[in-house]
């Protein structure tokens, strides 16, 4: 029988957390609201936004204060996804990522190279990306095919990176490479922080999106890119280890905003079920229009609370930490696609049109059921976890 963790302390948040949530909220709902539609008309990246979000600190909360961080634990930074994912679930992108790709540093990096990195990326001066995925290797992370070659003090590292989110964007990528093709399959892979651009690397292309339209999801490829042998994280081998426990941290923040997608969907459909009149009264006031917002409601704040309280868990590293993190990214994205596919119910024809918000919201749930994990792999998470499997 596995393990189950009581968190430490219960998920309450802190006055500072409170402060921090509603603050973000707000700097959301008068900044990135307004801007949420035509970035998702234009598909462009919001670099206004991410401007925003540097000078109110909020790309500097996943970092340490020493240097030049906020020093936030992982339930702060997930509190400001969700806020920000209300509004805009493409904006939400710009410190999920960024703290993304940094984690392999904050997990396994030295001093000397978080020192090197994490004051830029605190500021947002320089935007992270993580490149794990490839056009062969998406949930079998240990098939990886991009190799890292030793040459003298550098590595040379050659492949192609497939779905990686502000691929075309970030100075600083994360690169998970095979640098030894004879050992066991989970002692292959290796991991670099890349400095881009460098000669032999390119972004290929750029995919055309459902939802998160915003946000930049390139291809990259590398060819013979020369990487200071001081610049790969952590030993040769612990590529896996590492990506895993990037993964158990960074999924969390899926959850988030997934969790901020439900809710912006919620207040939208509650605000039209009040407003909208048919056969002489308010159409919330319909039994059955009035039990979808009732379900959206309990099923989102349910999302929530099991989000709140796993934060703590996987931030202590307890033994089951994979499963808190995958049962909150697997409740919460499925939430966030039943919560806005109902929003785009009760609006009627009106929530199939781009006019109204919960068109986009739906588009952009269906990718927290895709990323960091599909929701079959998080179900097999769980699973081996009761069984007590490991990871093949």
């Amino acid at each position: 029988m596995i393990p189950v963790s009581t968190p430490h302390a219960d998920h309450r948040l802190t006055e500072e957390q409170v402060l921090l949530r509603d603050a973000v909220r707000e700097l959301a709902d008068a900044r990135i609201a307004p801007r949420a539609a035509e970035i998702d008309r234009t598909a462009e990246f919001p670099e206004d936004i991410r401007r925003l979000l540097a000078e109110h600190d909020v790309l500097a909360l996943p970092f340490p204060a020493e240097h030049g961080g906020v020093g936030g634990d992982l339930l702060t930074v997930c509190l400001a996804i969700e806020q920000i994912a209300r509004a805009c679930a493409t904006s939400s992108l710009i410190l999920m990522v960024q703290e993304l790709g940094a984690l392999p540093l904050l997990i396994a990096g030295s001093p000397e190279q978080q020192a090197r990195w994490f004051p830029d990326l605190a500021t947002g001066r320089t935007l992270a990306a993580f490149a794990l995925t490839e056009p062969e290797a998406g949930s079998d992370a240990a098939s990886i095919r991009t190799r890292a070659v030793r040459d003298g003090d550098d590595y040379l590292i050659s492949g192609t990176k497939r779905f990686i989110t502000h691929g075309s964007v970030a100075g600083l990528i994360s690169v998970f490479a095979v640098t030894d093709p004879d050992a066991p399959r989970h002692a292959r892979l290796s991991c670099f922080a890349v400095e881009v651009p460098a000669a032999g690397f390119r972004i290929a292309r750029l995919e055309h999106k459902m939802g998160i339209r915003g946000s930049p999801t390139a291809e990259l490829t590398f060819e013979n890119v020369r990487v200071p042998a001081a610049h790969r994280v952590g030993a040769e081998g612990d590529g896996f280890a590492i990506a895993m426990a990037t993964l158990d941290r960074s999924r969390p923040g899926v959850a988030a905003q997934a969790v901020g997608i439900a809710q912006g969907a919620l207040e939208a459909a509650t605000a039209h079920a009040r407003e909208r009149r048919q056969f002489g009264q308010r159409i919330g006031d319909f039994q059955m229009v009035g039990a979808m917002l009732a379900d959206m409601d309990a099923q989102t704040e349910a999302a929530r609370q099991l989000l709140y309280t796993a934060c703590p868990v996987i931030e202590a590293g307890e033994p089951d930490a994979a499963r808190w993190s995958a049962m909150c990214k697997l409740v919460a994205g499925d939430t966030a696609m039943r919560v806005t596919t109902d929003a785009v119910q009760i609006f009627g024809g009106y929530g199939y049109i781009g006019e109204f918000p919960v068109e986009r919201m739906m588009r952009d749930a269906k990718i927290t059921q895709l990323y960091e994990g599909t929701q079959q792999i998080q179900r097999l998470v769980i699973a081996r976890a009761l069984l007590g499997r490991g990871r093949d």
